[in-house]
């Protein structure tokens, strides 16, 4: 029999929100509508759509591994070198690649609890020690990481914004963190949703900063509605992206990929439309929260935190919700057991998130409350 590493036996499958079309098998369901995985509701960028036609007669060619195209306009759009700016398929990717070309077996890695649920798992199945700071009032708690900077560490992991909070650190904070972390530790800035927050004047833009030891990761799985086709990017100092080519996989992102990132990159309308839907949408689910009383995080992205008094309150949220046709996502993976994310739709899907939100938290409530009371 073949021996497994004991850091991979440790490991469980990557638990994604649930699917459509699974919830359908399961419960019987024709109108279901899934806001868990933070994707773009009004669909892809209509310019990617346009391209992917174009271009798929052309699937038997191999993409260009070195995404040419796709570099050029990123680094065009963000004034960078295209030697600065390395794509993937989607920050996942770039994760792991990141990990593996940084790190060796004792070095440690650190971040914060309540994080991107992707950061844990590939610090766990690349077999780096993790070192886990708390959230301080669902924020990332900066100082307290930059107290656990040991001789150990190598690689330290920010998401601003922060998923699954939504919450974020601001150009001060950034600027004191970055002046007190030694300069042979890479500092990763996942900013997966920065569209969502660029507009804040306190919010620090990866992109305005060229630190020797920064990293920034971007995605357009988010705001550009391309989660189907996995394409992200980062950004760095020429050499930091140098080695992270030796060993990412050559033709990633694929061809369609490629064309429609390159191309969602120039749909302007569409990325000004999608921040004006989602905003319409949070402020009916955070009007709603507040008439509910439901306890919610402010957010910065295109989700909310609900936090509710137990992990057993939220898993039956959750639950109760998918019997009615609602997928939202229980954050318990991410380290936050007693809340749910639930990410902006469309009108029409917003409205019934409410209906169904507005059904199940007064039940819960009416069935929690003497256990909750007997607690304290």
């Amino acid at each position: 029999m073949i021996r497994i590493p004991k850091h991979i036996t440790a490991l469980k499958p990557y638990k994604a929100g649930k699917p459509i079309e699974e919830l359908a098998r399961e419960k019987g369901l024709a109108d279901i509508i899934k806001l868990a995985s933070n994707e773009n509701p009004l669909g892809p960028s209509p310019k990617a759509l346009e391209v992917i036609t174009k271009y798929a007669g052309q699937l038997h060619r191999y993409s260009n591994p070195s995404a040419y195209k796709l570099v050029k306009v990123i680094a065009d759009k963000y004034k960078k070198l295209p030697e600065q700016i390395i794509t993937a398929s989607g920050s996942d990717s770039l994760i792991q690649y990141i990990i593996m070309a940084f790190t060796e077996n004792d070095d440690e890695l650190l971040t914060s609890a309540g994080t991107f649920i992707g950061w844990y798992v590939n610090a766990d199945k690349n077999g780096r020690k993790s070192v886990i700071i708390p959230l301080r009032d669902y924020h990332l708690d900066l100082n307290g990481i930059l107290n656990a900077i040991s001789e150990n560490t190598r690689i330290i992991y920010l998401a601003n914004p922060n998923n699954p909070t939504g919450t974020i650190f601001t150009r001060a904070e950034f600027k004191h963190f970055m002046r007190f972390v030694p300069r042979d530790i890479l500092v990763i800035l996942d900013e997966a949703y920065t569209a969502y927050a660029e507009d804040n004047d306190d919010y620090p833009n990866g992109m305005d900063y060229d630190y020797e030891n920064l990293i920034v990761l971007r995605t357009l799985s988010k705001a550009y509605g391309l989660a189907g086709l996995r394409v992200g990017f980062a950004a760095a100092q020429p050499y930091i992206i140098n080695e992270l080519y030796k060993i990412k996989l050559p033709f990633e992102p694929n061809l369609l990929a490629q064309e429609a990132a390159a191309a969602a990159f120039d749909d302007e309308e569409f990325l000004v439309k999608t921040i004006k839907q989602n905003r319409k949408s949070l402020l009916q689910f955070e009007k709603a929260f507040e008439n509910l009383e439901i306890n919610y995080i402010p957010t910065s992205a295109n989700f909310y935190l609900m936090v509710f008094p137990s992990f057993e309150f939220a898993a039956e949220f959750s639950e109760e919700c998918l019997n009615r046709g609602l997928i939202v996502r229980h954050t318990d993976t991410f380290g936050i057991p007693n809340g749910i994310r639930i990410n902006s739709g469309t009108d029409e899907e917003t409205n019934k998130a409410v209906e169904i939100i507005s059904e199940v938290y007064p039940y819960l409530m009416e069935k929690y409350i003497p256990i909750i009371e007997f607690a304290e």
